[in-house]
């Protein structure tokens, strides 16, 4: 009986999904409306919790995504406090501006390889199109389009994690931007989630992504998008590390005021 029972627990222990929680180091540039100069961001996976600090200058910004408890917390370096996003509250109101539905995604291998940060990785192009109300209102509507390649390094580690993290935000219709500018440019919120999930569902992370960004519009808001012009966005991973992380990580520090917000 003993053995049975010592076979089982190891059989039930081989079956399960290896965790080990991921640490990303990223550098980020671009060029257009809100892309200004470089950054440097750390992103850190565990489980279904996710932080990214993102520094610029001398403020760190961060963002702390807790997908089972469907909060998210951002606040800065300079601040003792944080806002706090109420997300299932938050994804019915961009769900009123983004029709995801009508959405038009794809990822396709373009079979070229990189060496990025000692790994190599694979080439695929993507394309993602999104229609939204700009600002919430339905007289201004446009068509935000991310278009460019990916480098994906397939089973490197920390993939699994990588993508067991956003498939599970993605079913519950998170972003991964600050939602006081999502509300503003739904579109595109949505459309980098939409990429996000699409690069996850290939089994490996994301070293490099070199993004366009277009906006289109029709009748009187068609002069207005194209003075906007073209925004670019390229993210590159600096190094990956697997390693426990800290609980305490994933929520604001102790002692910061937390404002709900929704």
């Amino acid at each position: 009986m003993k053995r049975i029972l010592a076979g089982t627990v190891l059989a039930l222990a081989l079956a399960a999904p290896v965790r080990a929680d991921v640490t990303i180091h990223q550098s980020t540039g671009g060029t257009g409306m809100g892309m200004a100069g470089d950054a440097k961001s750390v992103t850190r996976i565990k489980g279904n919790k996710m932080r990214t600090d993102m520094t610029m200058g001398d403020t760190t910004r961060t963002m702390i995504f807790d997908v089972d408890a469907q909060k998210l917390y951002v606040f800065d370096s300079k601040k003792k406090e944080a806002d706090v996003w109420d997300m299932a509250a938050f994804g019915a109101e961009i769900g009123k501006a983004v029709d995801v539905s009508a959405a038009k995604a794809s990822i396709k291998p373009n079979n070229q390889t990189r060496q990025i940060a000692g790994h190599s990785a694979a080439g695929y192009d993507i394309e993602v199109s999104m229609d939204s109300a700009m600002g919430g209102s339905k007289d201004m509507m446009m068509t935000v389009t991310l278009a460019g390649p990916a480098w994906i390094v397939k089973n490197a580690p920390g993939s699994a994690d990588y993508a067991r993290f956003y498939k599970a935000a993605a079913d519950k219709g998170w972003i991964f931007s600050d939602p006081r500018g999502a509300k503003a440019q739904p579109g595109q919120a949505r459309a980098m989630a939409e990429m996000y999930k699409r690069m996850a569902e290939i089994g490996g992370i994301p070293y490099q992504t070199d993004m366009q960004i277009k906006m289109s519009g029709s009748g009187p808001m068609a002069a207005v998008f194209s003075k906007m012009g073209n925004m670019t966005m390229t993210t590159t991973v600096d190094s990956v590390e697997t390693g426990p992380l800290a609980d305490d990580l994933f929520t604001p520090p102790a002692g910061y005021k937390l404002n709900p917000k929704k």
